[in-house]
């Protein structure tokens, strides 16, 4: 009898000790409480940048590489972490799924600070300023000069953006699409009467001596700052913010904001 009982015993333990080992494997990939951002992603050696097709922030260039300023801003950082830097065009709307996902390690894109964002990631302070402006034919501009005089329009607007925020408070019918570029072709396609995007992009995107010369901005809906996100929790927002601050200081980021034509909104660290 006691043979038997001490069997089922040394089972029971045995058992314990085999869950316990399966469950220690299943956290393998990333133990967020047991080691930090920073340190997960120069153990892997690589930041994957989660971004859109969003001139002059991220967009690619005759060669296919992606450039811009977030993009030459997050190869230098990378560089200070001493990683290789990956770029994963994202769709917007699921931005905070991917990071959570760890598919991505940070949202750099001129993303901008929401309460949403600033509730669901772990954000950077402000660098640059920008602006949710109406993007119409250039020929039809005078007549929307005003909120009020929008009511009639149909808009094209980016999924999960801000854009899409100001016009659906504002009560005005719309069409989410996949990016804010998407938004533009809708426009001068003639499928949506307006566009609402970031004043940064429609500064570098449309008008004179641009693919969308017919094209031109008229009434600003809002005033808003962009951020860089990261995972709930990361310590890698601080570094950046460090990194930032260091690249006001011997001047590379308004090397950088120049080279793009944003040095204008640049929010001094």
């Amino acid at each position: 009898m006691k043979r038997k009982v001490l069997s089922v015993l040394l089972c029971a333990a045995m058992a314990v000790s085999l869950l316990a080992g399966c469950g220690s494997d299943s956290g393998s990939d990333k133990d967020q409480s047991s080691e930090s951002d920073k340190a997960y992603v120069q153990d892997k050696g690589t930041l994957i940048v989660g971004i859109t097709n969003f001139e002059p922030m991220d967009y690619q260039n005759e060669n296919g590489e992606w450039i811009g300023f977030d993009a030459d801003m997050a190869r230098a950082f990378g560089e200070s972490l001493g990683v290789e830097v990956e770029f994963a065009e994202i769709d917007w709307d699921n931005k905070i799924l991917e990071l959570d996902s760890n598919t991505i390690d940070c949202v750099w894109n001129g993303m901008t600070l929401t309460e949403e964002v600033t509730s669901s990631m772990e954000c950077t302070d402000a660098y640059l300023q920008n602006a949710q402006v109406v993007v119409v034919p250039a020929d039809v501009a005078d007549k929307y000069q005003d909120t009020d005089s929008l009511s009639d329009l149909s808009f094209a607007v980016e999924a999960g953006s801000a854009g899409e925020e100001e016009v659906s408070a504002l009560g005005l019918d719309y069409t989410a699409v996949t990016s804010q570029a998407d938004a533009l072709m809708e426009v001068d396609a003639g499928t949506s009467d307006a566009a609402v995007i970031d004043l940064l992009m429609a500064a570098a995107m449309i008008g004179e001596g641009t693919s969308y010369a017919d094209l031109t901005y008229t009434v600003s809906l809002n005033s808003e700052e962009y951020g860089v996100g990261f995972r709930k929790g990361s310590d890698l927002a601080e570094e950046l913010n460090k990194f930032f601050a260091q690249s006001y200081e011997d001047g590379t980021i308004e090397e950088c904001a120049k080279t793009y034509g944003v040095q204008a909104a640049l929010i001094e660290q």
